[in-house]
């Protein structure tokens, strides 16, 4: 996947598109063929639907991930904060071992105390005591610190097809 942001001009049909496939990601594209005609009243042949979908999978429009359920597995959120005495010569090979590593869902950077954070997933208690072990072990010199929460109690695991909507909108004029 490249690290270039998309270059896509939404149509109503792809925004359509995202909003029933983020409601139902299972739906064929016959199916949604049918959907768009009766709920959008938008005229279109399923290799049409097909068609786009590809298109914006490969600009990468959206992503698409298998999550597995809550029930197999911990979430867990890591912060880290760096020990700045060392971070110049080593940061590149712990951001790409986080980033790499089985157990990273998700993995962003953010701004204040703790740059980068991880969203990751663990069979158990122990395997993220282990994880965390191993990472100061092996990169102990650039991180001073990973606070880590369990996250518990998944109440909403999805995307809203409402949120699509803004797509449509001229950023300029809102």
């Amino acid at each position: 996947m490249s690290n270039d942001p998309p270059n896509w001009e939404f149509k109503d049909r792809d925004i359509a598109i995202l909003s029933e496939l983020s409601s139902d990601p299972q739906l064929s594209s016959r199916e949604l063929t049918q959907v768009l005609e009766s709920e959008y009243d938008i005229d279109v042949s399923h290799v049409t639907v097909s068609e786009s979908i590809r298109r914006m999978r490969d600009e990468g429009v959206f992503r698409e991930a298998i999550i597995p359920n809550e029930e197999y597995y911990i979430f867990a959120l890591f912060e880290f904060k760096f020990n700045p005495e060392h971070f110049a010569d080593n940061w590149r090979d712990a951001m790409e071992y986080i980033q790499a590593d089985k157990h990273t869902l998700f993995f962003f950077l953010s701004d204040g105390d703790y740059q980068w954070k991880t969203v990751m997933m663990f069979r158990d208690r122990q395997e993220i005591s282990k994880w965390i072990h191993n990472c100061y072990r092996d990169y102990g010199t650039v991180i001073a610190n990973i606070r880590n929460s369990a996250v518990h109690n998944v109440l909403k695991f999805q995307t809203d097809p409402r949120i699509f909507e803004d797509l449509g909108d001229d950023p300029e004029t809102t």
